[in-house]
């Protein structure tokens, strides 16, 4: 007579998360729609078809599938829609993100790798925010965001999201839309204002005139001014050289 599962066993044996492997040579024509029709939150990867087995031999064509269920579910029910789609059986998920991560290979370099782009979200799951970059992948991203604006000289915040819409659309866009402008705003006004001081200073004076400086103001502030007009070019705020607010001699608006 076969042993009875204890309660507390029965309760390990559910869970809201499960996947399993669907290989192409077996699936049903109709096997979305089969996981359509549990109207759950669902995933699947792109086709894996670079997979090495340990031997060398090209594993088959594959795709791995997550499923998330609103209640939890045990193996029983879910080996019933695995068996309807042609399926190994179903595993436990233990971490939905983990395993969305796991569809691109991302935190497995030694593997075939796999576009983030071809992971599917179904019934509302959403994939962009599973795959939300951690506290540590967000500064690395970051830090590329800045050596590329310090490389390529950006000066406009406008060029990097331009650029990072074409190029870096799964990455770097969504940083720059939700968390780190501020950082990179300042740092491409920093560069902004180093190459830009010295071109403006240049231009409003020549080799037969010097500017003066004012330096009666009380609170340290340098003037910099063109002796035929008068006017203002650059005022320098604070102790470091780099410190400029620079107007616009003609208008006497603020330049930046």
């Amino acid at each position: 007579m076969p042993k009875k599962l204890s309660t507390e066993h029965v309760k390990e044996t559910r869970s809201k998360s499960w996947t399993f492997v669907l290989y192409e040579d077996s699936a049903p024509e109709n096997w979305k729609d089969l996981l359509d029709e549990q109207h759950i939150q669902w995933a699947e990867s792109p086709w894996h078809d670079k997979d090495i087995n340990a031997n060398g031999e090209p594993k088959k064509k594959h795709k791995h599938i997550a499923l998330s269920f609103g209640s939890l579910k045990s193996y029983e029910q879910v080996k019933e829609l695995t068996d309807s789609c042609k399926a190994p059986i179903p595993q436990r998920c233990h971490d939905l993100r983990g395993l969305i991560r796991y569809m691109a290979h991302l935190d497995n370099p030694e593997k075939a790798q796999y576009d983030i782009a071809d992971i599917i979200g179904h019934g509302g799951m959403d994939i962009k925010e599973l795959l939300r970059p951690s506290s540590s992948e967000r500064y690395s991203l970051i830090g590329d965001m800045i050596r590329f604006c310090k490389e390529n000289q950006i000066s406009e915040y406008q060029d990097l999201m331009d650029y990072a819409i074409v190029e870096h659309f799964d990455d770097w866009f969504p940083l720059l839309c939700d968390s780190c402008t501020i950082v990179l705003q300042s740092y491409i006004k920093s560069i902004r204002h180093r190459t830009s001081i010295p071109n403006s200073l240049s231009k409003h004076t020549d080799s037969s005139s010097e500017p003066s400086c004012d330096t009666s103001s009380t609170n340290d502030t340098a003037v910099s001014e063109n002796e035929n007009t008068g006017s203002v070019l650059a005022v320098q705020e604070g102790e470091n050289d780099d410190d400029f607010v620079v107007y616009d001699p003609d208008t006497g608006e603020m330049i930046f």
